[in-house]
């Protein structure tokens, strides 16, 4: 197949994944996909340790990374300012779930990482850094224009640069900031979604950009969603909660097989997890969050330090504390429904571009008979 987005970064498939792991990237880009690594949780050390290894693993072929940008966030990181009614919050969810504190090892882990702490602009700016060393042929933002500075240095790789987008003003932003592509990603979507569906959206976003490509993103997992993205003016997808039950993946094995039983009706757009609207599994953690009886999350740039200690005891504990297992979610899109089985990122992509094909012929079919 070929389209914009295959010759802007030369795979085979119009089909971008994107995954927090490192072999779900590496199977996806031997596959003919394009695989997009999710950078924002690495130190600029870890993350040059990630791509070294995918660069010996997708045979020359190349990825790219997304990082995240807000518009939005404290410059200062989150050093301060988290109210002691939130931190006894948490304490209390904690105690009443009865979720095992950290080993001692662990706890000095995290400890450390905080004191690192640092605006996600900055994080972003040292990312980027680190994978200007890399055959990287692709930098997308999330939840912001990127820096005039990041996109020059990008350009002088070689690479392209774009970024996601859940509106119309969003992308018209995008547009004034010079990026090569963006990605309209519907309310469907697993993570940070705005609140207009991928049918409307994609077409809106296609009609202000004019001729800078759009991917669409949001609710996409087969062949005949992809069918539809590229009839409403796509030059491809972008995928991500399909890959969260693949043989590579390293989904959590609790959250995996909740998501292997999940409907699409048991997600939900919640500032539980990072302090903006993203969309995740419901749990314990979620109905704890959204009961109106208890504090509300905090705003990005805190929410993320306040919860880190309870989300790395959740996680630890999630496969024997039947409280953790309650509490421990991730985000997922809509889509989950459709997850119901584990299968390699190869026969994802496979069965993909299988029903594409049927869904076109069946279309050039009946043209013909009118």
């Amino acid at each position: 197949m070929r389209t914009r987005l295959t010759e802007m970064v030369g795979c085979e498939y119009p089909i971008v994944a994107f995954s927090h792991c490192r072999d779900v990237i590496a199977a996806v880009t031997s596959a003919g996909g394009f695989g997009m690594f999710g950078a924002s949780g690495y130190e600029a050390d870890e993350l040059d340790v990630e791509l070294k290894w995918l660069d010996e693993h997708t045979g020359g072929r190349g990825y790219g990374i997304d990082v995240l940008i807000p518009v939005k966030y404290d410059a200062q990181g989150a050093s301060g300012g988290i109210p002691d009614s939130h931190l006894e919050f948490v304490a209390q969810l904690m105690k009443k779930y009865e979720v095992p504190e950290l080993p001692a090892d662990q706890q000095e882990q995290l400890t450390a990482r905080r004191a690192r702490s640092q605006s996600l602009l900055a994080r972003a700016a040292e990312l980027w850094d680190v994978a200007s060393a890399h055959p990287v042929k692709m930098y997308a933002s999330a939840l912001g224009p990127p820096p005039a500075h990041l996109v020059e240095k990008a350009h002088q790789q070689g690479a392209v640069v774009g970024a996601l987008v859940g509106a119309v003003a969003h992308a018209e932003r995008q547009k004034a900031a010079g990026v090569d592509f963006v990605v309209a990603q519907g309310y469907e979507a697993g993570g940070h979604c705005g609140e207009i569906t991928t049918m409307v959206l994609v077409p809106d976003v296609v009609d202000v950009m004019g001729d800078t490509p759009v991917i669409a993103a949001g609710g996409i997992a087969s062949g005949r969603q992809m069918a539809a993205a590229m009839a409403l003016g796509a030059v491809g997808v972008w995928t991500g909660s399909v890959w969260l039950t693949t043989h590579e993946a390293e989904t959590h094995p609790v959250v995996k097989e909740k998501f292997l039983k999940a409907k699409a009706s048991d997600t939900l757009r919640s500032r539980s997890s990072t302090g903006k609207p993203a969309r995740q599994l419901r749990s314990a953690w979620t109905d704890e969050w959204e009961d109106p009886a208890n504090p509300k999350p905090l705003d990005m740039a805190f929410h993320g330090s306040l919860i880190a200690e309870a989300k790395a005891r959740i996680g630890r504990s999630a496969h024997s504390s039947p409280g953790a297992e309650q509490l421990v979610n991730y985000f997922v899109g809509q889509v989950v429904g459709r997850m119901n089985a584990i299968k390699p990122a190869r026969q994802v992509i496979e069965e993909m571009i299988s029903e594409y094909i049927d869904v076109m012929d069946r279309l050039d079919t009946v043209n013909a008979s009118e």
